[in-house]
C-alpha cells in the first residue's frame, strides 16, 4: 500500500542538508499515517515504539534507523525500502566494477599480525 505525495511538494534530496532530508522524510511518514487515520499513540503501538518516539520522528525528524523501520513497517510502507540504496549498474565496466567490489577484502592495516604471524 503506497500513498502518493504530490510531486510539487517532493523535496529534492540531491541539493538538500542531512537535516531537510530527514524532515521531508518525517513529514511523508506524517502524510502517510494521517492518509491512514491514524492517531500517534495508534501507530506507536502498532510499531512497538513510544509516542515520544514517534513525535521525535514527525516533528523533529530523529529516529534510530531501527525505529523509523519500524514505524515504516507499522504503516505498511515496507516495499518503497526495497529498492533504497540498491546498486545501480549503467555500465558493463560498472558492473564488473561492482562485482570486484564485492570479492576485494580491504587491505590490512599496518602493524596488524595474522595468525602465521605468532609461531609458537
Amino acid at each position: 500500500m503506497s500513498f502518493f505525495i504530490p510531486r510539487d511538494r517532493n523535496l529534492d534530496f540531491s541539493f538538500s542538508s542531512p537535516d531537510e532530508i530527514a524532515c521531508e522524510l518525517a513529514r511523508r511518514l506524517k502524510a502517510a499515517r494521517l492518509a491512514q487515520g491514524l492517531q500517534q499513540p495508534e501507530l506507536a503501538l502498532r510499531a512497538g515504539l513510544s509516542v515520544g518516539t514517534v513525535k521525535a520522528l514527525e516533528n523533529k525528524g530523529q529516529s534510530t534507523l531501527s525505529s523509523l523501520i519500524r514505524v515504516v513497517q507499522a504503516l505498511g510502507l515496507t516495499q518503497d525500502l526495497q529498492q533504497a540504496f540498491v546498486l545501480q549498474v549503467h555500465s558493463i565496466a560498472q558492473m564488473e566494477q561492482a562485482q570486484q567490489a564485492v570479492r576485494r577484502r580491504a587491505p590490512r592495516r599496518p602493524g596488524a599480525s595474522s595468525s602465521s604471524d605468532h609461531k609458537a
